[in-house]
């Protein structure tokens, strides 16, 4: 039975909760100015899970998948819980999550941790996700809730309804009991899926596949939050059928390196060449190592997450890679790939190239020019183009 100060703590959460929401900031210098730190879905999964848990019951112990600014991870502690447990895929988002909690609720500081994904479920009985773009991705952070959740787990997956579908339902009910879904409210809903199913269904993930470019065979091994998964997709295959001797080179940065494909190839072709890859992606990081595993050349290949490239000193670097994204979760936007161009200029040593690929109808040659240096084009099919940017002294 719910008493008197039952009912006045779940006034105070809601209370809290309300001013801290409009609060929240996007980590700055990198998002699309569109895109809001609490958005309508995020408020939705939270209220869903206050329903579902009863008038003053918010649970005191919760996990958080695909928090993108820290609504869901800070909302829940607003709300009372006690232990909150994080998974983002995204550096850009954990940063987010991290920057708001010290501005915002420092005294709840160690009441919030981050785990790899198929950790950050674990005995937990509520779970909290932001829907994913792709239904492999969902799949994934599902077969990774289920596996460890514990025995009638309840996972509350909210999206705007113009980026669901009814396959969402689906995937969660093949690893779920029971899928339900909510009324719409202000273009969102929410899924709940209840109780992992005592058997579950095998995963295609890591998914692993072997490529052959300019007589070089490799092999990728990759999650399915990873850009392309292990699919060699055709703006990199242009590239590295036409990638440029590198004999002079003894390092290549390999800066957004999804699936590690760049790397692995160029390090197969030019046996004195090291690679330091890195992504924003954690996903990224662990498929580039695992395919350099893979291909026997976990020795010359390292891979981290960064923020574009600020573990690296200015001026510190003669070859760059290049493949940047042109999207933020669901919006469209050149301001991340902007971003890494710049940060990329930075880095380069006076002389240094960039190697770049990226989709023909964006038009981000003058801006490699403006950016970098004078710029020459390496190849062109219909959907593509493949640049050489030379740092300006």
């Amino acid at each position: 039975m719910n008493t008197a100060a039952d009912s006045h703590d779940a006034d105070e959460g809601a209370s809290a909760l309300q001013a801290l929401l409009p609060a929240l900031r996007r980590w700055p210098d990198v998002e699309a100015p569109n895109l809001f730190a609490a958005d309508a879905s995020d408020r939705l999964i939270l209220d869903s899970c206050a329903a579902a848990s009863g008038t003053g019951s918010w649970p005191a112990s919760i996990a958080v998948i695909g928090d993108h600014y820290g609504a869901l991870a800070l909302g829940s502690l607003a709300l009372g819980s006690t232990s909150v447990r994080v998974h983002t895929d995204s550096l850009t988002a954990r940063r987010a999550i991290e920057a708001n909690l010290a501005r915002l609720m420092p005294e709840a500081a160690e009441r919030l941790d981050f785990f790899p994904l198929q950790q950050v479920a674990a005995q937990a009985s509520v779970v909290l996700l932001a829907l994913p773009r792709g239904l492999d991705v969902l799949g994934e952070q599902a077969a990774a809730v289920a596996a460890v959740a514990a025995p009638g787990a309840r996972l509350f997956a909210g999206g705007r309804i113009k980026h669901m579908s009814r396959s969402m339902n689906e995937v969660l009910a093949a690893h779920f009991e029971r899928v339900d879904v909510s009324l719409a409210r202000q273009k969102s809903r929410v899924l709940t899926a209840s109780s992992p199913r005592a058997e579950q269904p095998s995963s295609s993930f890591p998914a692993t596949a072997t490529h052959q470019v300019r007589g070089t065979s490799f092999t990728l091994h990759a999650g399915a939050g990873t850009f392309g998964n292990a699919r060699l997709d055709p703006g990199t295959r242009l590239l590295l059928e036409n990638l440029p001797d590198l004999s002079e080179h003894s390092t290549l940065v390999d800066l957004a390196c999804g699936n590690g494909s760049i790397g692995i190839f160029a390090a197969l072709r030019n046996p004195q060449l090291r690679v330091d890859a890195s992504d924003h992606s954690a996903s990224a990081v662990a498929s580039t190592l695992a395919a350099a595993q893979r291909n026997q050349l976990a020795g010359r290949i390292t891979a981290v997450q960064d923020d574009a490239l600020s573990r690296l000193p200015d001026a510190s670097a003669t070859l760059i890679t290049l493949n940047p994204p042109f999207h933020i979760g669901n919006t469209v936007t050149a301001d991340i790939a902007f971003k890494l161009i710049d940060d990329a200029a930075r880095v380069l040593a006076p002389g240094g190239t960039l190697l770049c690929v990226f989709n023909s109808h964006l038009r981000y040659r003058s801006e490699l020019v403006r950016r970098v240096g004078p710029t020459r084009q390496l190849a062109r099919d219909k959907t593509f183009t493949v640049t050489a940017s030379t740092r300006a002294h």
